[in-house]
């Protein structure tokens, strides 16, 4: 049976975060993509911030802000360190001033799960941390990693010295420095990355010493596969929200349940659009108003293409997910790198959102759930199809708000 929560009786949060999750309109952008430290990225950055903020995206997630041994910012090593390969610490704060001024919130890429070391330690691995801010020692790196700390709460991340969020000095150290980038750097909002590799009420416990204004998990493990994608995705979403639960319901997750769905369903399977109790069948199902939806990031997308949307079907899942209840994302390539015509759609598809009032818990109603069509009713004055399949609303009262490939959405 699944997990079914009533929304609106979460009031356990700092004052702050729960209007943020209240108030449900969050448009989320992942300004950036795997190539980015390639290209002044700050100040490319800066030079879209107004137009950001047109567009009306409220949250803009950047990627690790902090000095990296690789360059696209995943391996940290001085966290306290704000020049990297996407430009200085001047660039950096230049841009989160434009931000503010522009009243978008800036979004930080939180890797806590694991740090490169400066020198060798136990065992001849780089394990210790001399030499700069936070020098931990192996204490503070997990036993299963090579250092001295406890086994890991969560999931390994292989290759690097993984944190042992066990130990009070660790916690202690990083809470610190989020307090930092939170209230001396800037950023309001965090993202928390590779959130499986360390137990959840970490998580609760930095989002309660930090207090960011919103934050979202990278909750990511595979959907459910028997040869292709299985219908039934309970379990997976189950375990998202086991996560959301463990932070104290303080944090949103990524919906990578929907993405995995919707990706298949796109292909001309849109029966899996409907879960057996009528439902949307992602997290967004169940918790929409801690459900965060994409089409994809810089992971499952750009030049990695771990586990890409198809192409062709883009603006259908733009359709979805900015029609649909949750927290919708969209992504810097499919904005800015993939010409006039898409941005334009998915700008359309923001206004619509947005001046139809719908936000992350809408009710829906899911009219139409076959092989080549999925409908559905959002919030009572918005409907919306897509698929090749022909459909559209009984009642004159249904006026056209846009239309692309394969996609329709009406208003009253």
């Amino acid at each position: 049976m699944g997990y079914l929560r009533s929304e609106g009786d979460q009031n356990n949060q700092q004052s702050d975060p729960g209007a943020i999750l209240r108030n449900g309109k969050e448009i989320l952008l992942q300004a950036f993509n795997w190539e980015s430290h390639k290209y002044n990225w700050w100040k490319n950055l800066e030079g879209k911030v107004a137009d950001i903020a047109q567009i009306g995206f409220t949250s803009v997630w950047l990627p690790p802000p902090t000095q990296s041994f690789a360059p696209e910012g995943y391996t940290p090593q001085n966290l306290y360190s704000l020049n990297s390969k996407f430009g200085s610490e001047c660039q950096l704060k230049a841009l989160l001033q434009k931000m503010a001024q522009h009243k978008v919130r800036a979004m930080a890429d939180i890797v806590i799960n694991h740090r490169v070391g400066t020198t060798q330690g136990h065992g001849g691995i780089y394990n210790r941390f001399d030499g700069i801010p936070l020098p931990w020692d192996e204490h503070a790196v997990t036993s299963c990693t090579g250092g001295l700390g406890n086994q890991s709460t969560g999931e390994i991340f292989h290759g690097f010295p993984n944190i042992d969020h066990t130990q009070d000095f660790v916690r202690k150290d990083i809470i610190g420095w989020l307090r930092w980038l939170r209230y001396d750097v800037g950023f309001q909002d965090f993202r928390f990355d590779f959130a499986k590799g360390f137990s959840p009420k970490y998580v609760k416990e930095y989002i309660e010493g930090a207090k960011p204004l919103f934050s979202v998990g990278e909750y990511w493990d595979s959907c459910n596969y028997n040869g292709s994608l299985d219908y039934n995705q309970d379990s997976h979403r189950q375990r998202i929200i086991n996560w959301i639960d463990g932070t104290g319901q303080l944090s949103t997750a990524f919906d990578f349940t929907t993405k995995g769905i919707l990706q298949e369903a796109v292909k001309g399977e849109f029966w899996r659009l409907c879960d057996p109790q009528g439902k949307p069948p992602g997290v967004v199902g169940w918790w929409p108003s801690r459900s965060v939806t994409f089409i994809d990031n810089h992971d499952t997308g750009s030049t990695q293409a771990h586990w890409p949307f198809p192409k062709d079907h883009i603006m259908e899942g733009y359709a979805y997910i900015l029609t649909h209840p949750g927290i919708p994302t969209i992504f810097y390539d499919h904005l800015y790198d993939w010409g006039d015509s898409i941005r334009e759609q998915i700008v359309k598809l923001i206004d619509i959102r947005k001046h139809q009032g719908i936000h992350s818990r809408s009710p829906i109603k899911i009219l139409e759930a076959k092989h080549n069509v999925y409908s559905a009713i959002i919030g009572g004055n918005v409907c919306m199809k897509i698929g090749s399949g022909s459909w559209c609303p009984s009642g004159k009262e249904w006026t056209l708000s846009t239309s692309g490939h394969n996609y329709v959405v009406w208003h009253k």
